[in-house]
């Protein structure tokens, strides 16, 4: 469509029949030769039901989404309304979402979920980038911090569920080590502590942070 502008062969008629079918969530591809377009061809994409899912989920975690996308903006907003996207981005090159997750990066933690080489830079600016394994580039693969082996983003919520899990046992390990050698080192100075309670100190206070672990394995 840009090209076709810059060709100067939009017509009014042609610009009109050209954003109905965008309206209808399709991109269109123009057959043309010295005297203009000869033939349109709208194709659309099919939007996965686990897609759709997983912006569910997403939501459900407290996450805002938004699709960043060099289609045309009528396409991307079509797209965004049928997968319950927040946001929808369209006619953007590799620098301007670039630029759109520096902006969202200034207010918050961004993460970036891409597949080609147009994504590369967006993913590597994000906090962290979410690279589609199975049908990613190995750029996209190489830059992001994370690569999912399939192309179901329901793994996405998964790992967030996983990993704000993971943290907590983190925390919760923490807290117990240190409160255990808290509580010997006031015993010891007290004249309490006797050998068993440095054994369990030790000992005790490594089991304990290690079944606490363990816990994880049920996510």
């Amino acid at each position: 469509h840009r090209m076709l502008e810059e060709l100067g062969h939009c017509t009014p008629e042609l610009e009109q029949r050209i954003s109905a079918m965008e309206i209808e969530g399709k991109t269109v591809v123009m057959l043309v030769c010295t005297s203009g377009a000869q033939a349109l061809i709208a194709v659309a994409d099919t939007i996965k039901d686990s897609s759709t899912s997983a912006i569910g989920d997403l939501h459900a975690l407290g996450i805002k989404t938004m699709m960043l996308t060099g289609d045309n903006p009528h396409t991307a907003q079509a797209i965004a309304r049928q997968a319950g996207i927040d946001r929808a981005q369209g006619n953007l090159l590799p620098d301007d979402k670039l630029r759109e997750i520096e902006q969202l990066a200034r207010t918050g933690k961004v993460g970036m979920v891409g597949d080609g080489i147009n994504d590369a830079p967006a993913l590597a600016r994000a906090d962290i980038g979410f690279a589609m394994g199975a049908a990613g580039t190995d750029t996209a693969i190489e830059t992001a911090d994370v690569a999912l082996m399939d192309d179901d983003l329901r793994k996405i919520p998964t790992f967030i569920r996983l990993s704000r899990a993971t943290a907590r046992v983190l925390t919760q390990n923490i807290v117990l080590a240190l409160g255990i050698k808290a509580v010997f080192l006031a015993l010891t100075f007290s004249g309490h502590a006797t050998m068993w309670m440095a054994v369990f100190a030790d000992m005790g206070a490594s089991l304990i942070v290690v079944l606490n672990g363990l816990r994880l394995l049920r996510h």
